[in-house]
C-alpha cells in the first residue's frame, strides 16, 4: 500500500471511531481528535489513544495497559493485529466496554 492509499484508509478508520464514539454516554466517555489520532478519555481519568502510523502503514490502539498494532489486509478488508489476527473495532469496543463496566457494541 502506498503513503496515500494508507492515508485514506487511515483516516476512514479514524473517522469511523469518531462517529461511533458521539453515540455513547458523554458522562462516561469523551474524546478528541487530532490528525491522525483520536484520544479517548473516561471519567475515571483512563485514557486510550487510536493513532496512526504512517512510517509502519499501522494504526496503533494503545488501550490501559495494552497496546495493540493493526494492519490494513486488503483481502478482507479489516484492521488486523499483527500478533493474533484480532480485529481494531470489535476489540476497542472489548476494551471500552471493560473500562465502563458495561458492554458497548462497535
Amino acid at each position: 500500500m502506498d503513503d496515500n492509499e494508507f492515508r485514506e484508509r487511515s483516516d476512514i478508520a479514524l473517522t469511523k471511531v469518531a462517529k461511533w464514539l458521539e453515540d455513547l454516554d458523554p458522562d462516561e466517555v469523551d474524546y478528541t481528535t487530532a490528525d491522525g489520532v483520536v484520544t479517548i478519555e473516561f471519567t475515571g481519568g483512563a485514557k486510550f489513544i487510536l493513532s496512526r502510523q504512517s512510517q509502519m502503514k499501522q494504526m496503533w490502539l494503545a488501550a490501559g495497559s495494552h497496546g495493540f498494532h493493526y494492519s490494513w489486509d486488503a483481502v478482507r478488508g479489516l484492521w488486523l493485529d499483527d500478533k493474533d489476527g484480532h480485529e481494531l473495532f470489535p476489540r476497542l469496543a472489548e476494551a471500552i466496554s471493560e473500562q465502563l463496566g458495561h458492554p458497548v457494541e462497535f
